[in-house]
């Protein structure tokens, strides 16, 4: 697909104003997947969106080409492929504030019969990672935003946390840490509730380590079960941007047993 006749927009995320993007739908289109566009973007509050079939990438062209062309989205000007990755920005963002942060009564009663489960960190991202796609029709993590990711962890931006039971993997979540903020990307469940289980010890984990957020990114009735609320973007971007000297996320094993506390 070409769309030179379209505007097209430096491929620096400064350049975008999330003050006037939209607040549904993607703010930007471009095909860069490399890790340090990907990491940049977070760091701007933006996350991408990749469409995994050609029949999504000519759906991105034929939805917000309008859109493109009166300047209300950004088409970024390196790109070959534009539509095959949509990056997005809510307003207003769905966060879980860590001090805030409640555990549901249902899911303390799981956890105290969950005495065989444990929980890590940055164990086996990758295998997290891998689970997360595993099965879904709709295959946003694709090879190279998994590469990107994968990339991102071994220099320190991306984490995992994993639930055990009896050494078997069951349940996962992973992200990029940005600051005081950790972006929560996906999560896994092989057995029930251990994606919430993930998700729980994440937030107790970043606490821990100095964090004030867990930026769930989509909102609706998941993310609320998860205790996220909705954040104006303007708040959210201002938590993003703030002075952090935080400490290392903690990576020890520990019972899952404790988070029903």
């Amino acid at each position: 697909m070409k769309n030179a006749s379209l505007p097209r927009l430096k491929r620096t995320w400064e350049s975008i104003d999330l003050a006037t993007a939209p607040c549904d739908g993607p703010v930007a289109f471009g095909d860069n997947l490399d890790a340090q566009t990907v990491l940049g973007a977070y760091r701007h509050g933006l996350y991408p969106f990749p469409a995994d079939t050609l029949e999504q990438r000519l759906l991105n062209e034929m939805s917000y080409e309008p859109d493109v062309a009166a300047g209300r989205v950004k088409l970024l000007d390196d790109s070959a492929e534009p539509y095959s990755v949509a990056w997005c920005s809510p307003d207003p963002r769905p966060l879980i504030l860590v001090e805030q942060a409640r555990v549901q009564r249902s899911l303390r009663r799981q956890l105290r019969k969950a005495t065989n489960w444990v929980t890590t960190a940055d164990a086996c991202f990758e295998r997290v990672i891998q689970q997360c796609r595993e099965g879904r029709a709709e295959r946003w993590l694709t090879d190279e935003l998994l590469a990107s990711l994968c990339s991102l962890h071994k220099s320190g931006h991306a984490h995992s946390v994993e639930v055990w039971d009896d050494g078997q993997l069951i349940g996962g979540t992973l992200g990029v840490r940005i600051g005081a903020v950790f972006s929560a990307d996906s999560q896994f469940t092989l057995r029930s509730g251990a994606g919430k289980v993930a998700v729980t010890d994440l937030t107790r984990r970043f606490a821990e380590a100095g964090g004030l957020a867990i930026d769930v990114q989509h909102d609706g009735d998941h993310a609320r079960l998860l205790g996220a609320r909705p954040i104006p973007r303007p708040q959210y971007l201002d938590m993003l941007n703030a002075p952090h000297q935080g400490a290392p996320l903690p990576t020890e094993a520990l019972p899952a047993t404790r988070l029903a506390d």
